[in-house]
């Protein structure tokens, strides 16, 4: 034992605290205990002054630190939150950049920088403490962009601590605060390890407590001890080891050293924050002052106590960091020795995993498949496997065991992550199949997550699709420029070739042109130039102008480029040699050689010319411009009169273009919302146009449906064709509405649905339901993240217009088949190949493949028609080689064989189409065919729909298809009731469905029409109807007239009506109106009949009747524009097509109540109430009977209609014609007086009703947009059909 000296055992700014070397000298240490404490005390308050005091040698006291009770981790078996959170940090998720760990060398490095060491000492059991990096809190300032205040506190019987973090300015008052916070805590936790009871000591006296002082107790002293560089040392004694000489010892300069080992290993770490404890004893709040001996309220500039202040700072707060670390190695440390000696090979810290946070995963590679690997990866992501995949690289770590370990961040909108170890190649260790999960404890709710995502999803699709249109304005841009730099090629191609016709011809005739006087004609004088005035004579007496009165020229320049360009009267010359007369002119800029003729008036007055013998008269001017120069300047002008029409043109395109999108678009959306509307008797919502993520009330209306009558009604719900992942709804019971028999419920559309779909029942568990007749009510929802997925639909057929068409049935193959593909779903067309076929309406055709069947073999060709995509099947047995589509004797085997050959070519081609859609009796044998022979053997996905267009033909073949067919049609829902009763329907009525038919906009387009002579649309179909009326009156020599004038445009055939047109055409003639038919009959006695018509016609009506017994094409369109009326008498019609074309065109239908007739027309005066219910207005004339009094019935009101308005104005005194609300009893009865001619004049002033009937027509849709929608509806019916 040494003898009592003293040794400087540290230094503060400069002065030396003595140790004393007494071991056993008590009160030598309790005095420089106590001074130390007051001289820190003055250093805080003055900041001038600082205070030394040396302490003698003491043995330090081994403190265990007693371990938390029943906390132990087990893998990831949920437990009590830890209170340790972290901040987030940049995650890494290369899989090739090694993670980077401290080496132990690296260790030892760092622990002797400028840093203050915590020693916390445990017992055995316990492991040991890591120290942080005070680089790695400079690094965190840097990514966070503020400095941190971090305040640990202990936990009773656990080394659990936490962590706050604050944002705040990086000065000194912040730093002194986040000290003054540190210090009581780190006091903290040196008590809880130590055991003591520091606030009163054992006799009942209250420790001293200040600025800069620790509570000292009676048992075991506590001393917070300065270091050479300003930091601290927190050491724990027992007052009665002080005399054991244990881990100190003098160094080389005499100085105390501690040689206890420290915390020397760095662990990566991120700074917990926002944690509670997991413990219920928690350390109450105490005043801000205490322990806070370095807090400074004001520091002078150049104080020397600033550094120290500074670095004293620095030092605490890596202080605070290093018991951060060995805390959170001994749990780790822990938890490594549990789960190896349970055999666990899984667990992460924090054991409590939080969104928005870091954990590190550690794998016991020992006990994984990956036991014999260099290299272990993660790979995994969040959600399910949902969001955000990540992958990295394990480290080793120093824990007892093969134990590897990676940091991962938890995004905040994790509720869960997934994963899997591999050796970056082929070897995995998956959890046995299962994966590895961990549960994020507070994340986000699996239902936010959805829509989370299902936000995400939208936010996507809007930057795709601005990156779309972005790319496709690029490209179109692109296109335009090299569109623009070809057009101008071109117009320079046609400038120069111009050019060399005109130089060609003006060069010859300079060659043969006079420069000299002639006894004819001379110019004065002779030599001029441009722009001069000079003088041309004219010998009267030389030519036929002789005795004319008055003479003049009318002349031009350069082969009469601008035309007449000089006009000028000639008078008399005093020359007495001859009959001289002259004009002065003045010769026209850039004029090579001048042209004229001499006659005996001005222009468009003049009757008789000298126009020398049809040469015309022409003179070089002598002293013109360079001709090369001249032609240039001459080809530059043509060139950009060209560029000028060309511009000028293309600016009018795109402008009709432009309206004709604009009213396409409109025309839909009107479409949309009286397809929404056409239920409202039943069902409705508002708001009408349902949104995706806002809620949607649906109004009931029981009364109408088999539920009439039941006390409750329930609100079955799902969306999407019922395939949500939400799954129904649960029944929802319908409330009563204020006003009517409605009821209403109320739902939330979520943000994926495309479709909303729903039921109605009379009880919550079912019983009766209203399901549509089998159907489901369905309403579109807009504005979705999700887009309905396309069926496939395959028509097989044995028409398609234009390329080979015959009826409707053509016209109905394409036009269905174009209106389902713009609605983003997949057609497909296969059809016969013809000898016939117009290839000149067929893009891109060639050759597919071929394969066998029936014994030959069968060439398969592709092509496209009208944007369809379209298979030609052509047999090598030369069955299509007939030179027309119907009339051979063997039709019935050629399409048999056509049907079968189409459904192999589907399952060789491997094809499984959602719909297979057949035709009439043509294309019949599909529907059983595929359910004997192919729905089991490769094409069980598909489902068949048959089409009746025509019932008249093949009834057995159709019975027979109707039979095994999941769903039919025909083309007209009254046109389906009327033939129910057919044997061959009548028992299948539960899957017989009528859908109207549509016509193509595209073909009938007024707006974009070449065979009428302006265009238009409902904004100006006075003007167009009136320009085409006269067109065609001139075109078929019928009198200039504005007459009311009705236009038939039919096959001749009985289904059609013939003797009701023909009395619809002698009725027409009698009122003083024209007629115009367009057609033929199949029967020549039919069409030999027409014939006769037509010559009596002509004979006694040529003014007024015109019947074109054939069928033109332009000419249809011409009578469609120019006709007032369009007659459709048929005696039956299953859908008919005239009466909506003619509407197409402004043209009024005059119609008899059948079929589709009755479907599509509602009258002025009976159909108000049923247009309304369809959505749109009356649009036309109507009549019942089949005989001459229901046309005339029809005729009068439609005509006498035009004749009656605005009658009286013009003086008519006797009048019996009912105008509207005309009695159903019979033809029209009329008594007119005899000044009707005044009131067919009349009929000019009174059309201002008939005008705006005209554009109401024009306004509603009869193209595919609607019955394509009902056909959508009656595929997914078929498709959830077993």
């Amino acid at each position: 034992m040494q003898s009592s000296s003293w040794r400087y055992d540290g230094t503060v700014a400069g002065v030396s605290f003595p140790l004393c070397a007494s071991e056993g000298s008590l009160l030598c240490y309790l005095v420089v205990n106590i001074s130390l404490c007051l001289m820190l005390a003055i250093c805080q308050t003055n900041r001038k002054d600082c205070i030394a005091a040396d302490f003698s040698r003491r043995r330090r006291r081994k403190v265990s630190t007693p371990r938390s009770q029943g906390s132990s981790p087990k893998g990831f078996v949920p437990r009590k939150p830890s209170g340790m959170s972290t901040q987030r940090r940049d995650q890494k998720s290369n899989v090739d950049k090694e993670s980077q760990s401290t080496s132990p060398s690296k260790e030892s490095e760092i622990s002797n920088q400028k840093m203050v060491e915590a020693k916390v000492e445990t017992s055995d059991d316990d492991t040991k403490g890591v120290v942080r990096d005070r680089n790695f809190l400079e690094d965190e300032d840097e990514i966070h962009g503020s400095p941190k205040s971090i305040s640990l506190s202990p936990v009773s019987g656990s080394t659990q601590f936490v962590e706050s973090e604050e944002t705040g300015d990086d000065d000194k008052d912040d730093k002194s605060k986040r000290m003054e916070e540190s210090d009581f805590l780190i006091d903290s936790v040196i008590r809880e390890q130590s055991g003591g009871d520091y606030s009163e000591n054992s006799q009942g006296e209250t420790n001293a407590s200040s600025k800069g002082s620790h509570a000292v107790g009676t048992k075991l002293p506590e001393i917070s001890q300065l270091d050479a560089v300003g930091g601290y040392k927190i050491e724990q004694y027992n007052y009665d080891e002080l005399d054991e000489p244990q881990k100190l010892k003098e160094n080389n300069d005499g100085y105390v050293e501690y040689n206890a080992p420290v915390a020397s290993e760095l662990l990566e770490i991120t700074k917990p924050r926002d944690v509670e404890h997991s413990e219920s004893n928690e350390i109450d709040d105490l005043d801000s002052n205490s322990n806070n001996f370095l807090k400074s309220d004001s520091v002078e500039e150049g104080d020397p106590l600033t550094v120290r202040t500074v670095e004293t700072e620095d030092s605490s707060l890596n202080l605070r960091l290093e018991m951060e670390a060995n805390l959170r190695r001994q749990a780790i440390e822990r938890l490594a020795e549990e789960n190896l000696l349970q055999g666990i090979r899984l667990f992460c810290f924090p054991e409590i995993v939080k969104p928005d946070e870091d954990v590190e995963i550690f794998l016991n590679r020992s006990l994984s498949t990956l036991s014999n690997e260099p290299d272990v990866l993660i790979m995994g992501a969040f959600n399910d496997w949902r969001w955000r995949s990540f992958s990295t690289r394990l480290s080793e770590t120093h824990l007892n065991g093969d134990w590897w370990s990676c940091k991962i961040h938890i995004p905040k909108e994790a509720y869960r992550v997934d994963f899997v170890f591999f050796n970056g190649q082929d070897t995995y260790d998956n959890n046995d199949g299962n994966d590895f999960s961990i549960t994020v404890e507070g994340g986000m709710q699996i239902i936010d997550f959805e829509n989370f995502l299902l936000e995400e999803k939208r936010r996507e699709q809007e930057k795709l699709a601005k990156e779309q249109a972005e790319r496709e304005r690029l490209a179109e841009e692109q296109r335009r420029i090299e569109a623009e730099k070809a057009a101008v090629e071109a117009d320079r191609a046609q400038a120069k070739e111009e050019i060399a016709k005109k130089k060609e011809v003006l060069q010859a005739l300079m060659a043969k042109a006079l420069k000299t006087r002639d006894i004819t004609w001379y110019i004065e004088p002779s030599v001029f130039k441009c722009e001069d005035k000079v003088r041309l004579y004219y010998n009267k007496t030389s030519g036929p102008l002789s005795h004319a009165k008055d003479l003049w020229v009318h002349g031009g320049y350069n082969y009469w480029k601008n035309g007449l360009s000089i006009v000028e009267k000639l008078v008399r010359s005093e020359r007495i040699d001859g009959d001289w007369w002259y004009a002065e002119i003045v010769v026209p800029d850039r004029a090579l050689v001048l042209d004229w003729v001499f006659a005996d008036g001005p222009p468009k007055h003049a009757t008789a010319y000298d126009n020398n013998h049809r040469q015309d008269f022409h003179a070089v001017v002598p002293k013109h411009i360079s001709e090369e120069f001249y032609w240039v300047e001459e080809e530059h002008q043509i060139f950009k009169a060209l560029q000028e029409e060309r511009r000028l043109r293309e600016v009018a395109m795109r402008a009709k273009a432009e309206k004709t999108a604009l009213l396409k678009a409109e025309t839909k959306e009107r479409t949309m919302k009286s397809f929404l509307l056409s239920q409202k008797h039943i069902v409705y919502t508002e708001p009408l146009d349902i949104q995706a993520g806002s809620s949607v009330t649906v109004y009931y209306n029981p009364a109408n449906t088999v539920l009439n009558g039941k006390p409750e009604i329930w609100f079955r719900c799902s969306f999407n064709r019922w395939t949500h992942r939400l799954g129904p709804l649960p029944p929802q019971k319908m409330l009563p509405t204020e006003n009517g028999t409605h009821v209403k419920a109320t739902v939330k559309v979520p943000l994926d649905a495309y479709m909303m779909d729903f039921v109605f029942s009379e009880k919550e568990d079912g019983g009766i339901f209203d399901n549509k007749s089998g159907m489901d009510y369905h309403i579109p929802v807009f504005g979705g993240v999700v887009k309905e997925p396309p069926m496939h639909i395959v028509h097989i057929a044995v028409e398609m217009a234009p390329i080979a068409k015959v009826g409707g049935l053509g016209d109905v193959v394409t036009s269905l088949s174009r209106a389902v593909q713009d609605l983003n779903h997949n057609v497909d067309i296969i059809l016969p190949k013809y000898d016939c076929l117009k290839m000149n309406h067929v893009k891109d055709f060639r050759f597919h493949k071929s394969y066998s069947w029936g014994g030959t073999e069968i060439k398969v060709w592709f092509g496209k028609v009208e944007g369809l995509s379209v298979y030609f099947l052509e047999p090598q047995n030369g069955l299509f080689w007939k030179g027309c589509v119907y009339g051979c004797n063997n039709d019935g085997e050629r399409f048999g064989f056509f049907c079968h050959a189409a459904l192999e070519f589907l399952l060789q081609g491997g094809f499984h189409p959602d719909i297979i859609h057949c035709h009439d009796w043509s294309s019949a044998p599909v529907a059983w065919l595929f359910k004997e022979q192919y729905k089991h053997y490769g094409l069980s996905k598909s489902r068949i729909v048959f089409t009746i267009h025509n019932l008249e033909f093949g009834a057995d073949l159709i019975g027979k298809a109707m039979t095994f067919a999941d769903k039919a049609t025909t083309v007209s829902p009254t046109y389906s009731r009327e033939v129910s009763g057919n044997p061959v329907i009548a028992p299948h009525l539960y899957k017989f469905h009528g859908i109207v038919n549509g016509i193509d906009p595209d073909i009938w387009d007024p707006l974009n029409d070449k065979f009428i002579p302006i265009s238009y649309t409902s904004e100006n179909v006075v003007e167009g109807k009136s320009a085409a009326k006269k067109a065609l009156q001139q075109k078929l020599g019928l009198k200039q007239a504005d007459l009311p004038l009705i236009g038939i445009i039919t096959r001749l055939t009985h289904q059609k009506g013939i003797h009701l047109i023909k009395h619809a055409i002698w009725r027409t003639l009698e009122r003083n109106g024209q007629v115009v038919l367009l057609g033929s009959a199949p029967d020549p006695r039919i069409q030999n009949d027409f014939v006769n018509l037509a010559n009596q016609l002509h004979s006694t009506y040529n003014d007024r009747a015109r019947l074109v017994l054939t069928y033109d094409e332009p000419l249809s369109h011409l009578i469609y524009a120019g006709s007032d009326f369009i007659l459709v008498p048929s005696i039956f019609e299953p859908c008919g097509l005239t009466q909506l074309t003619a509407m197409r065109y402004g043209s009024i239908p005059v119609v008899r109540k059948t079929g589709g007739l009755y479907d599509t027309v509602f009258d002025v005066d009976h159909g108000k109430e049923r247009a309304q219910q369809c959505g749109l207005g009356p649009n036309g004339f109507s009549f019942d009977g089949a005989d001459a009094g229901g046309v005339d019935y029809a005729l009068n009101r439609q005509v006498y209609l035009l004749f009656s308005i605005k009658i009286h104005s013009h003086g008519i005194r006797a009048i019996s014609v009912p105008i509207l609300g005309l009695s159903n009893a019979g033809p029209l009865c009329y008594n007119i007086d005899p000044l009707n001619v005044r009131a067919l004049s009349a009929w000019y002033d009174g059309r201002d009703w008939f005008n705006s009937l005209c554009k109401q027509v024009m306004e509603q849709d009869w193209s595919w947009n609607r019955p394509a929608l009902d056909y959508l509806e009656l595929y997914h019916a078929a498709r959830k059909l077993d």
